[in-house]
């Protein structure tokens, strides 16, 4: 064994990186076996000045043991606070025009995630309830004072672990926007599974063919994959290049979703009977394909139902709000709809 591939090995072994070494190797044999040489990207914050591009605010980090998480700031720290997760391959700039319409009435924090942007890797480490306390030291560090939070997508479900989960006192109210509550789960209670919609086997796909920590970096590959191996035709972006949003986030995170690691240790059910404040779910596109029966949204209306009625039967408020056709991430398809509507619900909340 030569010693730059032994100083791999140990690298990516100390780091817990052992899965990602495991498909790299893989992934380069059968690349030899079917004379197949692409070319491969690497992201993420060890190779930063591919990664990260400048935006509006200032980033600032804060160590919470485990991870190192990346966040933005802005508005009075006399207004009231605010907390805006974003969903999974989204860094905290997706919210970059919302900021700018809610400065002005709320002490904005917008984060990246572990494994997303500029916060730690976590080999190894991406589930539900990590990610959960994850933002509660967030907020006991940074904050330091009762805050609204409101969380897209995987990050509406983190919203939804907040509003169970979160120590008394740390958080007013939690904004679900169009969460994926179980349809996320492998083994779920209501309605179809992360296996049966159009967002896990894109995740499973993005895991294979970039690898952990983007391990592999095989984007033509995975280009050419998707019509043979996503069931329904959500083809991925045509560009030579990843996305900058997939760029800052780990794929690793995308497998622990399809495995179920990410909600093993979290069932939504229980999860929503634990909801101890007022909770907005706002509900977008979503439809059930014809052909397989397979989700397509979020969250289908049965799934919606239930938790609406498992969060009333824990004797707390739940406001309820359908935007058919509107797109999954309100607050970058419509910032202005997204503000006026969040803002309108939080002067609602007990100070």
């Amino acid at each position: 064994m030569n010693k730059s591939l032994r100083r791999e090995i140990l690298a990516y072994v100390s780091l817990g990186g052992t899965m990602a070494l495991l498909q790299r190797a893989a992934h380069a044999q059968q690349n030899e076996q079917t004379g197949a040489h692409p070319r491969n990207f690497h992201y993420g914050p060890d190779n930063p000045s591919e990664t990260y591009v400048k935006h509006a605010y200032d980033e600032q980090t804060v160590d919470l043991g485990e991870v190192k998480m990346n966040y933005v700031a802005a508005g009075s720290a006399s207004s009231p606070a605010l907390l805006l997760i974003p969903g999974q391959t989204e860094s905290w700039w997706g919210y970059e025009k919302a900021i700018g319409l809610l400065k002005d009435r709320f002490h904005v924090h917008a984060v990246d995630l572990r494994g997303q942007g500029r916060s730690t890797r976590t080999p190894g480490r991406y589930t539900l309830d990590n990610m959960g306390n994850d933002l509660v030291r967030f907020i006991a560090l940074v904050i330091r004072r009762p805050t609204v939070v409101s969380g897209l997508s995987s990050g509406g479900v983190l919203s939804a672990w907040m509003s169970a989960y979160a120590m008394p006192g740390t958080v007013r109210g939690c904004l679900y926007e169009d969460p994926p509550l179980f349809s996320s789960e492998v083994n779920t209670s209501y309605g179809q599974s992360i296996r049966q919609g159009a967002a896990g086997p894109m995740f499973a796909l993005w895991a294979k063919y970039l690898g952990d920590q983007w391990s592999i970096g095989d984007w033509k590959g995975m280009q050419e994959a998707a019509a043979r191996e996503l069931h329904l035709r959500m083809p991925p972006p045509s560009t030579d290049e990843p996305p900058q949003n997939l760029k800052e986030y780990d794929p690793e995170w995308g497998r622990s979703f399809w495995t179920g690691m990410w909600a093993a240790s979290c069932d939504h059910a229980q999860m929503l009977s634990h909801v101890k404040m007022p909770v907005l779910f706002t509900h977008h596109q979503r439809r059930i394909d014809d052909k397989t029966g397979f989700l397509i949204g979020a969250t289908s209306d049965l799934q919606a139902r239930r938790v609406r009625e498992i969060i009333e039967a824990a004797g707390q408020p739940i406001e309820y709000k359908s935007f058919p056709t509107m797109g999954h991430p309100m607050h970058q398809i419509d910032p202005a709809l997204f503000a006026n509507t969040l803002t309108a619900w939080a002067e609602t909340l007990k100070a």
